[in-house]
C-alpha cells in the first residue's frame, strides 16, 4: 500500500468493527463500513452499524452516516455506512484496504485478491490463504496481535471475563419474535429484573451492572440468539465510548497498514 492509500473499506459496523472504523478514521482515511439491512447489533451506541436503523451517529466525536448508493461515499468528511452485505461495492469501488470484521467466527466470502491489503479480524480466516494478515480477538496476552502466516484462536463460545462473569452477562431471546425492551443501554439493573420480553416471555438479567447493549426493536429474533449483555463493572460512561478490546484489535489493523506502506 502506497503512502497515498486512503480509501478503506470495513465489512461489518459492530462494536468489534467501529474500532477500526474509528482508528482508520482518525488517521485519515475515508472508511466505508458495509452492513446488512438488519444488524444483529447489541452494542448499538458504539456501533457505526446503528447509521442503517437511525441514519446517522456519533461515535467518540466521528460521525457516521448512512447512504444509498456507492455514489455517496466521498460526500462530506463522514464515516460512510451502506447495505451491502454481499460486498458488491467492493470491486466496483477498488478500496486500497478492506478489513472483514463480520465477526461470523467464519470467512463468508472475502477473498485475497479483493484489495491490495486484505485483514481478517478473528477466527475464520488463515493469512496469506485467503487474506494478507489476521488479527486476534480473544482477549488475553495475545489479543490485537497481527498474525502474518495462520489463523486466530478458534471460537470458544464463552465471553470474556468481567469481574469473574462470562455467560451470565449475556441476555439471549428467549423465543423467537420481535424484543420489546423495558430498559434502555446505560440503566443499571439488578439480578433478576426484567429488562424486556419477546412476546410472552420475559427476558432478565442475571446479574447486577449496566445493561451495555441491546438489540434494535426492529430486528426479527430466534429463539437462543445474543440480544444483550450486562456489564458488572456498572460504569455507565463506559456504554457511551469504544472499548479497549476494539481499540487494540484496530491498532492490529493500523501496524498492518504501516508495514505496507
Amino acid at each position: 500500500m502506497s503512502k497515498d492509500g486512503r480509501f478503506a473499506i470495513v465489512r461489518g459496523g459492530g462494536d468489534l468493527a467501529t474500532g477500526i472504523i474509528y482508528r482508520l478514521w482518525r488517521s485519515g482515511f475515508r472508511v466505508l463500513s458495509l452492513e446488512t439491512c438488519t444488524p444483529l447489533v447489541v452494542r448499538r451506541t458504539v456501533s457505526a452499524a446503528s447509521a442503517v436503523f437511525n441514519g446517522s451517529v456519533v461515535i467518540d466525536g466521528m460521525p457516521a452516516k448512512k447512504i444509498s448508493s456507492t455514489d455517496e461515499v466521498f460526500a462530506g468528511g463522514d464515516v460512510s455506512v451502506l447495505v451491502d452485505p454481499e460486498g458488491d461495492s467492493i470491486k466496483k469501488l477498488r478500496p486500497d484496504l478492506l478489513v472483514d470484521a463480520i465477526m461470523a467466527k467464519r470467512n463468508t466470502g472475502t477473498t485475497i485478491d479483493m484489495a491490495p491489503l486484505v485483514i481478517g479480524i478473528g477466527p475464520g480466516f488463515t493469512a496469506k490463504v485467503d487474506v494478507h494478515y489476521v488479527v486476534e480477538t480473544k482477549r488475553g496476552h495475545y489479543l490485537g496481535r497481527l498474525i502474518s502466516e495462520g489463523g486466530a484462536i478458534p471460537n470458544t463460545g464463552i465471553p470474556g471475563m468481567e469481574m469473574g462473569y462470562t455467560t451470565e452477562r449475556l441476555l439471549r431471546a428467549p423465543a423467537e419474535g420481535y424484543l420489546t425492551p423495558y430498559a434502555e443501554i446505560g440503566d443499571h439493573v439488578e439480578a433478576g429484573d426484567v429488562v424486556g420480553a419477546v412476546g410472552t416471555k420475559e427476558v432478565r438479567a442475571q446479574i447486577r451492572g449496566t445493561l451495555r447493549g441491546l438489540i434494535h426493536p426492529s430486528v426479527y429474533l430466534t429463539e437462543g440468539l445474543k440480544i444483550g449483555d450486562v456489564d458488572p463493572r456498572d460504569v455507565r460512561e463506559h456504554c457511551f465510548s469504544i472499548t479497549d478490546k476494539a481499540l487494540a484489535i484496530a491498532g492490529g489493523v493500523l501496524e498492518a497498514v504501516l508495514r505496507n506502506c
